[in-house]
């Protein structure tokens, strides 16, 4: 009679899995997920406390500044630019921002580097030289120089073109013709001053019709 090896139930490679391993993996998992929820619960509270001024990205650890959707090549953004680590980074550490997309990979930037410190990382009159294109933004890459390092992402930051944001077509028609209209009533015709008391009234010849009753009536008097 031939006996075949059975393997045990719960083990692909002939090991049976022991109720202490199981346990340690479900603990493993609980321990993950519950870290998870409490990361995401930090930042939920963090960008209530701060709404409108900070945005998420790509990593949980780590918010930053909303930048302007749209910008002028190389001019000062209107709030300094930070980066905002949630987790314990310490105070030193360097932190460099990258931009670019598919037409420009690695767009030109001025004072693109800082330090963290009590966590937050400000960076001193960050610029944008590079242009994002014709209808298309950039994605920022934060690098944290942890060690390992720390990469987040901020993606479809901000558009930067040479000419920033510009006013609709319509809106500019429309200041064109108030300014013309106050300039056509700035300097159009104007009330004489005079016109309650014409200085020339007592220049003006008197109508024919009385002119020829005062000549009959002369002609009268000396006949």
């Amino acid at each position: 009679m031939h006996l075949t090896n059975i393997t045990p139930t719960g083990s692909s490679n002939g090991t049976a899995t022991t109720p202490e391993g199981t346990t340690n993996l479900i603990q493993d998992s609980y321990t993950k997920m519950t870290s998870d929820i409490l990361a995401e619960r930090t930042l939920n509270d963090f960008l209530s406390e701060h709404p409108g001024e900070l945005v998420r990205t790509g990593s949980p650890l780590f918010v930053c500044t909303v930048l302007p959707p749209h910008w002028r090549s190389n001019k000062t953004l209107p709030v300094a630019f930070k980066v905002v680590a949630l987790g314990d980074i310490g105070d030193g550490t360097v932190v460099t921002v990258k931009a670019g997309n598919d037409e420009n990979y690695c767009a030109e930037l001025r004072n693109s580097t800082a330090v963290m410190k009590n966590q937050i990382a400000k960076f001193n009159d960050l610029r944008f030289v590079g242009r994002s294109g014709r209808g298309k933004s950039f994605t920022l890459t934060i690098m944290v120089s942890t060690s390992p390092p720390q990469v987040a992402t901020y993606n479809k930051a901000i558009k930067v073109t040479v000419d920033g944001p510009r006013e609709p077509r319509s809106k500019t028609m429309l200041s064109l013709l108030g300014q013309q209209q106050q300039f056509h009533f700035a300097f159009g015709q104007r009330p004489f001053p005079f016109a309650a008391s014409d200085p020339l009234s007592g220049f003006r010849m008197p109508p024919i019709g009385n002119c020829n009753s005062e000549y009959r009536s002369s002609m009268i008097t000396f006949g």
